[in-house]
């Protein structure tokens, strides 16, 4: 009898702990499903008919400001980005074509440039330090690349804003201070050939590092996207009135 009580007790005991791992399990599935939630920049966009379409292309920093874009531009265009972050000029070589897609765009607002100028190791290692590694895509090439996307977009017929890149806060992993400015002098040569305004959101940003950027980071807080976006809808506003 006694024995049989035993086991009786053993079992029990080994049911509980086993509903008890599920139910510590639970709260990590529901917390994984919470992180997973899609990025509302990466929203597939229904136009809205007799509205201007408008294609924003760049890389994380773009991703950042596209919902309050759209938000600030609601019902006054349909706002579309690629759904990736678009990265260095050699991903925009390759990928220009299938984000144009068959539409047709009336305003095109673009950028390349933290991607290209990022510092990547021997074997592809992501954000090494600048004496361990190389430029992703170097100055000379990044002009070549930026000349046959800006092709590319021209044959659209949208009004074209190239967006320049950013300033690299000191401390900023896998990338060197100064280095935007240079890329964008370079960009801006490339413009200036083809007669696309430029939107310079560097100089927006200089003076305000400290309070839109995140510290030591490229990054900005959702403030500060806020922020970019305002000068990102002035712009395409004002790229609307001219069509």
């Amino acid at each position: 009898m006694k024995r049989c009580r035993l086991m009786l007790t053993v079992t029990l005991c080994l049911v509980a702990a086993v509903v008890s791992g599920q139910d510590a399990k639970q709260p990590k599935k529901q917390a994984a499903k919470k992180k997973a939630r899609p990025n509302p920049a990466m929203a597939k966009v229904e136009d809205v008919p007799g509205l201007p379409r408008v294609l924003l292309i760049g890389d994380s920093i773009s991703i950042g400001y596209t919902a309050p874009v759209r938000e600030m531009l609601k019902g006054v265009a349909n706002v579309h980005r690629p759904l990736t972050n678009c990265g260095p000029t050699t991903r925009g070589v390759a990928g220009i074509d299938e984000w144009l897609g068959d539409g047709k765009w009336d305003v095109i607002h673009f950028n390349f440039g933290l991607h290209d100028l990022k510092y990547m190791g021997p074997n592809g290692q992501n954000l090494v330090s600048p004496d361990k590694g190389k430029q992703q895509v170097p100055v000379d090439e990044y002009e070549k690349n930026l000349r046959k996307i800006v092709g590319r977009l021209k044959q659209t017929g949208a009004v074209l804003i190239w967006r320049n890149t950013t300033p690299v806060p000191p401390g900023a992993q896998g990338r060197v201070v100064g280095h935007s400015k240079q890329y964008n002098e370079v960009a801006a040569k490339v413009m200036a050939e083809n007669g696309i305004h430029i939107h310079d959101m560097y100089s927006f940003v200089m003076p305000r590092m400290d309070e839109i950027m995140l510290k030591a980071n490229v990054h900005f807080t959702p403030d500060g996207s806020r922020e970019l976006a305002k000068t990102v809808v002035a712009e395409i506003k004002t790229a609307l009135k001219s069509k």
